[in-house]
């Protein structure tokens, strides 16, 4: 199946305005997630879906593909979908515009998931590192079937540990915002109205489980994180740095 990555860029950010062409690496950071997607194996092309003149600017020098899409789009899902439509592809990778270290293995894994089984959909988790805290409600919990299927998104720490004495321990696993989607689902899904408990959590995924269709997902080896405040981009940068510096050295 062929599939392509769109990469929805939003410019306005309330923590971190702009955040998504800060360049302190010396190029903007939707060009790093652009690279990464790049990287995938299983990805045709990648498309930065803007709502902003100076995201398609920023892009420009790179010869990033960039579609300008309506600024009245309530979520990154809307505005992959405004792209998909113009699009030919099976599978469309949605890939958050602020996560410049997001593994291209992730995303060859998620299109292969598709590809292979009957889902709707497929995105990732990753088992919770140690220090990260499964109470935090900005990390986003998933609860997942033996057959590999999202039960369950929330911002509570999920499942609730009833019996703290007993000898099993439960396994919390971290959603990671990536999706896969067979492309004629996404542009249904764009049609639906947001549901309640999505309205509730303020996540969009228990759309697609209130609904009734299914979420495949897929387990990666490590977390990563968005960027969603300066002092994130900032350790970012460091690392960036760091990691140049000894290929530097090579």
């Amino acid at each position: 199946m062929a599939a392509i990555s769109v990469i929805p860029a939003r410019f306005s950010s309330t923590r971190f305005p702009g955040k998504i062409v800060a360049s302190d690496t010396g190029k903007p950071l939707v060009q790093h997630v652009v690279e990464r997607a790049k990287a995938a194996r299983r990805i045709s092309d990648v498309i930065v879906a803007a709502d902003d003149q100076r995201i398609v600017d920023a892009l420009a020098p790179y010869g990033t593909r960039c579609i300008m899409t309506s600024p009245r789009h309530a979520s990154g899902t809307d505005r992959v979908a405004e792209v998909a439509r113009q699009l030919s592809e099976s599978i469309i990778v949605n890939v958050q515009g602020d996560e410049p270290e997001i593994e291209p293995q992730t995303i060859d894994a998620l299109v292969d998931c598709l590809e292979k089984g009957e889902g709707d959909m497929a995105t990732a988790a990753t088992p919770f590192a140690p220090g990260d805290d499964p109470d935090d409600p900005n990390l986003v919990k998933v609860v997942i079937s033996q057959d590999g299927k999202a039960l369950y998104f929330s911002r509570s720490k999920i499942p609730f540990e009833r019996d703290p004495a007993g000898a099993s321990r439960p396994a919390y696993y971290l959603h990671q915002g990536i999706y896969a989607y067979r492309r004629e689902f996404l542009l249904e899904l764009a049609t639906w109205p947001p549901t309640p408990l999505e309205q509730t959590e303020k996540l969009e995924q228990l759309r697609v489980l209130e609904h009734g269709r299914s979420i495949d997902v897929i387990l990666t080896r490590r977390a990563v994180h968005g960027i969603d405040t300066p002092q994130q981009y900032a350790e970012f940068v460091r690392r960036y740095q760091r990691g140049a510096a000894a290929q530097a050295t090579r």
